[in-house]
């Protein structure tokens, strides 16, 4: 068993002021895998005081001086690439091709993507009216991350701090620190002044609060549940931070009639099971045109049947298992809710799938017959579960799809580009998918309504860790 109980505070690896150990569990296995410390108010404290301090000269380095040590950080990430694929799996449970494939992937692309936004970002701009427009960073921020896309949520806000010049204070979620610790070594190897990165472990009311709540601290950039991000928000309100944002999701996912039915709706229910279904963005909500819809079921159902669970140890294409008894609960219960709440059941159902007796591993599961007022239609599952509702109309599409607290993602699947168009205008959420488009590196992230606030990745995602100063200089003549 690894021990992993140290922080990472002003350029050292140190011992926690008060020992609270906590075994990290591989949830294939439900075996202990690492033993890490838990922080508390007073590891925030020192965590703070040394980012506080290395804003001082850290906010005074040129662009060019961010860069090299940003380009340092990622050759060093491209070397130590499989590592961090391999850590992944085990403490999140995502099988080895996926996590190679992208949960590795996000830490090349995003860090990639930042590098080419700093070097198209203008710091200093004269507007038309003759002022002086100065972007600066924030000071220093406090960066809460979380279990399901452990290393994208850690790029995308280590990142943008370190490449405008602001420093920060890490608190990766306790289900998945390994990742966060191993990307704490790069970021030391790559070189960065002490103090303008540190990392403590721990919980949300206890360490995630703290930093929410210290007064030195400027910003919160936050990802997780929606629960917890109002919690957040509160925290910080007292001494007026900036507070961003990435929160839960219940994507719509409209496939009209002249939509290539087959290959739409089978990319649809892999997307939706992509990463066991714990992913804010998935597609869990499939609304069907009535006239195809018994279609979309039957090939739903088909391909619902042919997803495989398996160990996450392995290649392959399977899913693997939820990342915490926590997890595999709430799962059920939703499951549960769905049978009880009459919706029909295609794929999967209630308990583990046969041949596991250990891990968290959960049935891929499908309904159909949903409506918008069921729990599985409204609340955010988390977990490889999808729903299948029909819709009439092209406005009924767009008004069953906006009939929800979130609004994060969407997804459209027509053979019309003009519809495209049109539908995804009207869609409350803040990324619209076409006929399987991809997010892709350098685009901002992020939703609307209950989905969160700001946005990630790119000059969008950089802009949010920077304050804007005007500078009105006299009239020349």
């Amino acid at each position: 068993m690894l021990d992993k109980r140290k922080f990472y505070i002003n350029g050292e690896w140190v011992d926690p002021i008060t020992p609270n150990d906590l075994k990290v569990l591989n949830p294939a296995t439900e075996k202990p895998v690492a033993v890490i410390s838990m922080g508390a108010a007073a590891d925030i404290d020192r965590a703070v005081a040394a980012a506080r301090k290395a804003f001082v000269s850290y906010s005074r380095t040129s662009v060019q001086q961010r860069l090299a040590l940003l380009e340092k950080l990622l050759s060093i990430y491209k070397r130590r690439y499989d590592e961090m694929a391999q850590t992944i799996t085990m403490e999140l449970g995502a099988p080895a091709t996926m996590s190679r494939e992208q949960q590795a992937d996000v830490g090349v692309g995003h860090l990639q993507g930042f590098i080419d936004a700093l070097k198209r970002l203008h710091m200093r701009k004269v507007l038309a009216n003759g002022d002086v427009l100065l972007r600066e960073p924030i000071g220093v921020c406090g960066l809460i991350t979380p279990w399901n896309w452990p290393i994208n949520q850690i790029a995308l806000k280590v990142v943008p701090a370190l490449a405008t010049g602001s420093t920060c204070v890490l608190k990766p979620s306790e289900f998945t620190p390994l990742n966060a610790l191993l990307y704490a070594e790069m970021v030391h190897e790559a070189g960065f002044p002490a103090g303008v990165f540190n990392l403590v472990n721990g919980d949300g009311p206890n360490v995630g609060a703290a930093l929410s709540r210290h007064k030195d601290v400027d910003m919160m950039s936050f990802t997780g549940s929606t629960r917890a991000g109002i919690a957040v928000s509160k925290d910080a309100a007292d001494t007026v931070k900036r507070v961003t944002l990435e929160l839960g999701g219940k994507s719509p996912n409209i496939v009209f009639e002249d939509a290539d039915l087959e290959e739409r709706v089978t990319a649809s229910v892999l997307e939706c099971f992509n990463n066991s279904g714990q992913s804010c963005d998935a597609p869990t909500r499939l609304l069907a045109q009535k006239s195809v819809y018994d279609k979309v079921v039957e090939i739903a159902t088909r391909v619902g049947k042919q997803v495989k669970v398996g160990n996450p140890t392995e290649e392959g294409s399977h899913i693997g298992p939820l990342v915490s008894d926590i997890q595999f609960s709430r799962v059920q219960a939703l499951i549960e809710a769905g049978i009880s709440e009459g919706a029909r059941l295609l794929v999967g159902g209630a308990g583990k799938p046969q041949g596991f007796k250990q891990g968290y591993f959960v049935k891929p599961t499908i309904f159909a017959d949903v409506n918008n007022r069921m729990r599985i239609a409204r609340e955010e599952v988390f977990g490889p579960v999808l729903a299948i509702m029909p819709f009439e109309t092209e406005e009924e599409a767009i008004e069953i799809a906006n009939d929800t607290s979130y609004g994060l993602a969407a997804y459209v699947q027509t053979g019309d580009a003009k519809r495209a168009e049109r539908v995804a205008a009207r869609l409350r959420a803040g990324m619209v998918h076409i006929n399987g488009g991809p997010h892709r590196y350098g685009s901002p992230f992020g939703g609307y309504k209950q989905s969160g606030n700001g946005r990630e990745g790119g000059v969008f995602g950089l802009e949010d860790f920077l304050e804007v100063k005007t500078v009105h200089w006299p009239d020349a003549g």
